[in-house]
């Protein structure tokens, strides 16, 4: 079989098209494992035992990989056939990630003990300086798993209501009961996990009291709150929360202090004189007034950097809080406090937002938070790129249910007593990862005959690494391939294989141009199973292409 490319009116390119053959260490597989070239029942659960390492499969299991691969066409009721055996290997059946889906990670410890997926400026569908707010994003992230919405409250032009919008830009409002509608409606359409709403709000205490009294009636049953004193030393547990929805934001003290910090004053005693005025401001508000309804609503309290970049982490031992700071102080502090931050966030809640230069919404390093503790890592999820492809990879992990548990290096001191650091050198290899890429197969079905290459099929090659380790590896370009092989071998030394996360990316190489997107997957390390497995690849959004995927084999070695 040929495949033709018109070059000009008169000339045509023409390429013999290969297909998709299983490689040679597949065949010896088969072979090792199969008898008369035909692999029964019982082989077949010998090697999805060895080789695949699931070792509580049974014959049920195997009688359901043979179910399904009738419907390839590839199934003779006494075994299964080469071809039968490789489309098994290529299935979605064998994906590298568990297929239940279930939460299986221990959800009974209190929410800064788990990383949280984290939206930021949720109702943007594009840039921070002008563009569209909507509810569209707010439903996409919820149904995408996120579990923390951000929502900017600000008050309308005649300051009669409040209104979501980027303050300060030039991008659009949209309504607050919408949004708030938004959530309701979608918060546990993908997972019963609780839902935490963050308001950075920039109201008077008047829309303060209209914000609280809207939130009660939109949430009713399903927003949780606090009793007096009930969880400040501790916060409650996911498993607790299940369908609830949780408010945080700075409470009126908080609220009224930020404005007067941020105020154009220089003058210390000035500030502290305006501060103390807001103080007496609300204990002479009575119960009804807008302090009393607004804190109530309150279930994470946001606190203030008081003392700035050298007091902001010392914490209050009768009092947890969630503390936010732009990726700018993390890179800042993790540079000289790297422990203070991991002790800060095993009882509070650290979140950290993108710099106010990224108003292109792009994102940043998550792993630099991830690895000092920072639960909420604040993204702009409708963008693209590597960083959001980590993130989405990392939340793949524990059902896709929103939360992932930290790991216990993270939570607990060294027999000395010391604190995790994430920038020591001493930190020694616990694993080693080797993955070996075979081949890969479905672009031609995923994409048009010209996609890639105008004039030719086209030329694939793949990349791997490890986010945390700066190395990554590549395979030799496949040319004028639609089924690209490559058999390439690598391994990465893992020192916390905890956090460690494995991201591909496939690309057509293009001489004269830059190279095209083919498709890319990152995957959690401690998800991964092991043996030889089909990893299907994503567009650009973190959309799965249909066909595109790569075999490829994982081994895990502990040290």
């Amino acid at each position: 079989m040929k495949e033709s490319f018109k070059v000009c009116f008169c000339c045509v390119r023409s390429f013999k098209v290969k297909t998709s053959e299983p490689p040679e260490e597949i065949k010896k597989l088969f072979d090792d494992y199969s008898g008369d070239g035909r692999m029964s029942a019982d082989e077949m659960l010998r090697f999805v035992i060895e080789v695949q390492g699931e070792k509580h499969a049974d014959t049920n299991y195997v009688k359901d990989i043979f179910h399904r691969l009738k419907h390839h066409g590839v199934f003779h009721p006494r075994g299964i056939h080469l071809e039968g055996f490789y489309r098994y290997l290529l299935s979605d059946f064998n994906s590298p990630l568990p297929l239940s889906g279930e939460v299986w990670q221990d959800m009974n410890q209190p929410l800064s003990h788990y990383f949280l997926y984290t939206g930021h400026n949720s109702y943007l569908t594009g840039n921070q300086l002008n563009s569209r707010s909507s509810t569209e994003p707010i439903v996409k992230a919820l149904r995408s798993g996120v579990r923390v919405i951000e929502l900017d409250l600000w008050p309308n032009s005649s300051g009669t209501e409040a209104e979501v919008r980027h303050g300060g830009t030039l991008t659009s409002t949209e309504d607050l009961q919408k949004c708030l509608n938004a959530v309701k409606e979608n918060a546990f359409v993908v997972s019963e996990y609780p839902v935490v709403l963050t308001l950075e709000d920039h109201l008077p205490p008047d829309l303060q009291k209209k914000v609280a009294k809207m939130v009660s009636k939109t949430f009713g049953g399903t927003l949780f709150r606090c009793t007096t004193d009930e969880h400040t030393e501790c916060f409650p547990s996911p498993e607790a929360l299940k369908n609830k929805i949780l408010i945080s934001t700075k409470p009126p003290k908080e609220y009224l202090q930020t404005q007067v910090s941020l105020g154009s004053t220089t003058d210390e005693s000035v500030k502290a004189k305006k501060v103390k005025e807001a103080e007496e401001l609300i204990q002479d508000e009575d119960e009804e007034t807008v302090a009393i309804e607004y804190r109530d609503l309150i279930s994470i309290h946001a606190g203030n950097r008081k003392g700035g970049m050298k007091n902001c982490l010392n914490g209050d031992p009768n009092r947890v809080i969630r503390l936010s700071m732009s990726e700018q102080w993390l890179e800042t502090l993790a540079k000289t406090r790297g422990p203070d931050l991991v002790k800060f966030t095993q009882r509070n809640i650290l979140r950290i937002f993108p710099k106010t230069a990224r108003i292109d919404s792009s994102n940043y390093d998550p792993l630099v938070g991830w690895i000092h503790g920072a639960q909420m890592v604040a993204f702009n999820m409708q963008s693209h790129g590597r960083f959001l492809w980590m993130m989405q990879g990392m939340f793949k992990a524990n059902g896709g249910c929103g939360y992932v548990k930290k790991p216990d290096v993270l939570l607990s001191n060294g027999p000395g007593g010391e604190t995790f650091d994430p920038s020591s050198k001493n930190l020694q290899i616990k694993t080693v990862l080797k993955i070996k890429i075979y081949n890969g197969e479905g672009w031609n079905m995923d994409f048009s005959q010209d996609h890639f290459d105008r004039y030719s099929p086209p030329d694939f090659y793949a990349r791997a690494r490890i986010p945390l380790d700066t190395t990554s590896h590549k395979t030799e370009t496949d040319t004028d391939e639609w089924f690209p092989v490559w058999d390439k071998e690598f391994e990465f030394p893992l020192r916390v294989p905890e956090l460690a996360l494995l991201y591909i990316i496939v690309k057509d190489y293009d001489s004269n141009t830059q190279n095209d997107f083919a498709g890319q997957i990152c995957l959690p390390l401690s998800e991964i199973r092991p043996g030889i497995r089909a990893v299907r690849l994503h567009d650009r959004a973190g959309e799965v292409y249909k066909h595109a995927r790569l075999l490829v084999r994982f081994v895990l070695e502990p040290r």
